[in-house]
Order: C-alpha cells, then sequence, then structure tokens
C-alpha cells in the first residue's frame, strides 16, 4: 500500500479534479506482478493502468491481489468501472487504503463482494486520505476547500497607515505563497484588492511544484474591472463573479469543478469568508515587523468578548528565511473546530 501511495503522488499527475490513485497488483507470493497510476481526468484508472501493464507484459493477474489506495469506482464516465475492470481480470481479493466519497462512483466494494472477491479496506487510510484531502473535502461539503492566506507585521497588520504593504514579508516567504497558490486551482481576490494592487495572481517561482495549468483567477465583488488589469492579461483563465455572498461564488466555482480556493483578498473579503463558516485553513506569514496602526489583517468579525474567539488549531509552522534577508514564520492552522454544523 505504500508503494501505491508513491505511485499516486507520482509527480507531475494533476492535483484535481480527480483524485490521485495507485495501484500495485501482487502475486500469491507477494511478489509485484505489475503497477498503474491515475494521470488525471480522461486518462485510465489506476487498476485499469495497471491491468494494461500486466496484459502489455503477458502476465497473468487470475488470483492476483490489487492493492489501490482508494476504494475501486462503480460507474461509467470517460472510463469504465474499475471494479467491474477487476472481477473480468480474475483477481481473488482486493485491499484499498479509503471508501471513495463520490456519490456516483461508490459502490466498488459491493460490486467486488458480490462477485465472490474478498475485499479488505482500512489499510494507510489516514495517509491516503491527506494524499487527496482536497479532493475528499470538496466532494463531502460539495463546495471548494478553502485555504485563506494573508502576510501581516506583529502586531497584526497588513498594511501600514499610508496603505502601502510592499514588501511586509521577506522574499522567501512570497516565494513560498507561489509554492502554495500552485497546490491550488483558484485563486480569489475582491474587487478591491484588483482596483488597489492590480495583482496578476499567477504562479512564479515556484519550480519545485508540478504546474500542469495556472490555477483560475477570480474576482468577486460587483465593482467594473478596467480591461488593462493584469488579471486580464492571458497567462491565466479570469472570471468576475459578480456578487457579495461567499457560499454562492463558491457554488460557481465548484459548478466549474473547481476544488481548491487560494483566498488571497483583503481584510474585508476574508472576514465574510470567516464570518460564513467557509475559511477550512489559514496560513499567515508573520513578518519581524512592527507597524504600530495601519490596516488590520481581518475586518471586524463580530467578537466583542474573549469567550467568543474563533480558536484556530496550528498544524505546521516553519521559518522562511531569505539568504541575507529578513525571517519570516509560516503558521498553518485547521479551523475545522470552529465550522458551524454541516458546513
Amino acid at each position: 500500500m505504500q508503494r501505491a501511495l508513491e505511485l499516486a503522488a507520482t509527480p507531475g499527475v494533476p492535483l484535481g479534479p480527480n483524485p490521485r490513485v495507485g495501484c500495485v497488483l501482487l502475486a500469491a507470493d507477494g511478489t509485484t506482478l505489475a503497477e498503474g497510476f491515475h494521470l488525471g481526468a480522461g486518462t485510465p484508472h489506476a487498476e485499469a493502468a495497471a491491468l494494461a501493464t500486466a496484459r502489455e507484459a503477458g502476465v497473468d493477474v487470475r488470483g492476483a491481489t490489487a492493492v489501490v489506495t482508494l476504494e475501486p469506482c462503480n460507474h461509467t464516465g470517460r472510463t469504465g468501472p474499475c471494479a467491474l475492470a477487476l472481477v473480468e481480470a480474475g483477481v481473488s481479493r482486493v485491499v484499498f487504503a479509503t471508501g471513495d466519497r463520490n456519490p456516483v462512483a461508490v459502490g466498488g466494494a459491493e460490486t467486488l463482494r458480490a462477485a465472490g472477491i474478498e475485499v479488505e479496506s482500512g489499510l494507510l487510510e489516514s495517509e491516503s486520505r491527506e494524499l487527496n484531502r482536497v479532493w475528499a473535502f470538496a466532494v463531502e461539503h460539495q463546495r471548494p476547500f478553502v485555504t485563506w492566506k494573508f502576510a501581516t507585521s506583529l502586531d497584526g497588520r497588513s498594511a501600514a497607515m499610508d496603505g502601502t504593504s510592499k514588501w511586509i514579508t521577506s522574499a522567501a516567504a512570497r516565494q513560498d505563497t507561489h509554492r502554495l497558490r500552485a497546490l491550488a486551482d483558484t485563486v480569489l481576490v475582491g474587487t478591491g484588492t484588483v482596483l488597489a494592487d492590480d495583482p496578476q495572481l499567477t504562479v512564479r517561482d515556484a519550480d519545485e511544484v508540478a504546474l500542469p495549468d495556472q490555477p483560475l483567477r477570480a474576482v468577486m465583488g460587483l465593482r467594473e474591472l478596467p480591461a488593462r488589469a493584469r488579471i486580464f492579461d492571458g497567462s491565466a483563465g479570469t472570471t468576475h463573479l459578480r456578487m457579495h455572498d461567499p457560499r454562492e461564488a463558491l457554488a460557481q466555482l465548484f459548478a466549474r469543478d473547481r476544488q481548491h480556493v487560494f483566498l488571497e483578498g483583503g481584510p474585508t473579503l476574508a472576514a465574510a469568508f470567516f464570518k460564513a463558516g467557509l475559511v477550512d485553513e489559514v496560513v499567515a506569514y508573520v513578518a519581524p515587523v512592527l507597524l504600530g496602526t495601519g490596516r488590520n489583517a481581518v475586518a471586524d468579525l463580530g467578537i466583542e468578548t474573549i469567550a467568543d474567539a474563533r480558536h484556530l488549531r496550528v498544524t505546521d509552522v516553519a521559518v522562511l528565511e531569505a539568504v541575507g534577508q529578513d525571517t519570516c514564520v509560516r503558521i498553518t492552522m485547521s479551523t475545522a473546530s470552529t465550522h458551524p454544523e454541516g458546513n
């Protein structure tokens, strides 16, 4: 199963919209017969890829064990059902890490058992879920996973009194931001950010991250945007979500097969998403800088007493240091415990 997870995470495999899946076919004595992994939407699934490799090599897989990181699918889309392919191939046992959360594809385990195939699940389940955490979240919640990223001074300011904010954090932190952008399929800001800063919102300086396509640039708000704005430079797709409702914005993005939103807007947009319970992860870059006054990193959240403070769970802390430059700390936090029921 560890090898199947390694295959699923092969560099260059798209992070979505399909899950990353790996498969290893084993003989009765435990030797590997064939391997396969999913290369992205429209390509053979991991099980089909492994079976095809075995056929091309003239390897008989009857009686084999299929070890897969995700429950074999049970539906016909652009490719056929993997559960049926395994039945027809004559495997005798299937071990998968985690069940398929997609209601369209679920049911593979039942199909396999009905055909007399031994089925086991749960092996390295947490590792498999972590590999596809964004995909699993989007499928289960029917909306994109939202990562809110912001940079702040030690005293919680995102800009000085005169509005200047370039650059609070170090070059290393800015490069790290591009790395995280590359892990999302959408970068979202408000119209205010576009009008004030004219950002390009593309991934740059992230060579270590496989990037088949630039993330979609999404701008939320009712104000018109100038045609000369850099978000319309053609270097990536751009959409203008003419609304103020974060939930509707996510619904529109989900309808476009978007599963991971990297929220980079200003304090007002961040507060709107946070108050709606639609922020799932927070990435804060904290620089060794004091401003004393200026723009807060987030606008009013409606909290009047410490008892109502929004508590986050720290999941990672990293010190980012550019050679000869400032040191910056990246803190990654989960908001899972702060979500209202149903989010």
